[in-house]
């Protein structure tokens, strides 16, 4: 019987309660830097949709090698999951700065760390850095990392000695999904104008189109009340197992911890 798994997930149950006993009490919070760079007027750039980028720095695969998202241009051929090579039409960016050093990164802004090997052996095969809405195709689901943290091998990263953090997504042909640091993600879906190089897309290709239909079936929690019946699942699971497929991923992912703590010295 697998007790540690419901000893985990009594221990989230517990903190999601946290959480949101502090939201509806108002909790207030924390300052935000200023100084973004980009963006069409909100504060941070995003637009008015969720991020789904990767880190400057990030390696991605391409048919000639691997090259660090900063370097690819624009008609680079990349394997992708779905669509065999394609080439890549365009690459938005967001970029920003802190005015103040002294001040933390926002939490909107900050990315989520993936371990090496937090997914499977190997995979991502370095560490990797994106925003928590940006999917993962695990098991042939579309999964936004943010619902799979574990604050340990998949966790939201402080950036502390960043004073510039500048995200990058690609755009190919229909969506797809590509190699970041080896590991499988999804590209560009939605074109936003809040990107800081939109100017150049709007050249090249005129006004976007409604968002790309979507190469995999697409899950998510949905918020607070949907993790905490998730955790509530995967807790009575060693006697009565109701999980579905996300709650079955998140948990296999749990379980890697020991793993690769073992393999990079981290501390459960």
């Amino acid at each position: 019987m697998n007790t540690k798994r419901t000893r985990r997930n009594v221990v989230k149950l517990g903190a999601i309660l946290v959480s949101a006993a502090a939201a509806q009490a108002g909790a207030p919070k924390p300052a935000l830097a200023n100084g973004n760079k980009g963006g069409n007027g909100n504060h941070w750039g995003w637009g008015n949709s969720d991020p789904q980028c990767l880190l400057r720095g990030t390696t991605i695969t391409t048919v000639d090698g691997d090259r660090k998202i900063e370097d690819l241009k624009i008609g680079d051929l990349l394997p992708t999951m779905f669509g065999g090579s394609r080439p890549i039409q365009w690459i938005a960016r967001y970029p920003f700065k802190k005015s103040d050093p002294a001040k933390p990164w926002p939490k909107d802004v900050r990315p989520i760390r993936i371990a090496r090997s937090a997914l499977a052996p190997n995979i991502p095969h370095a560490d990797l850095y994106v925003t928590p809405e940006h999917a993962f195709l695990i098991d042939g689901l579309l999964i936004p990392v943010g619902n799979l943290v574990n604050g340990t091998t998949i966790a939201r990263h402080e950036a502390r000695d960043c004073e510039e953090l500048e995200y990058f997504n690609i755009k190919v042909e229909g969506h797809d999904v590509i190699y970041a640091e080896g590991a499988p993600v999804e590209t560009l879906r939605e074109v936003d104008e809040s990107a800081v190089n939109f100017a150049e897309y709007f050249r090249m290709y005129g006004h976007p189109k409604t968002q790309e239909t979507r190469c995999a079936p697409w899950v998510s929690y949905g918020g607070l009340r949907g993790e905490f019946k998730s955790r509530v699942r995967s807790a009575i699971s060693p006697w009565l197992d109701r999980r579905e497929p996300i709650d079955v991923i998140r948990d296999r992912l749990d379980e890697r911890v020991v793993a690769v703590a073992q393999e990079l010295d981290f501390v459960e």
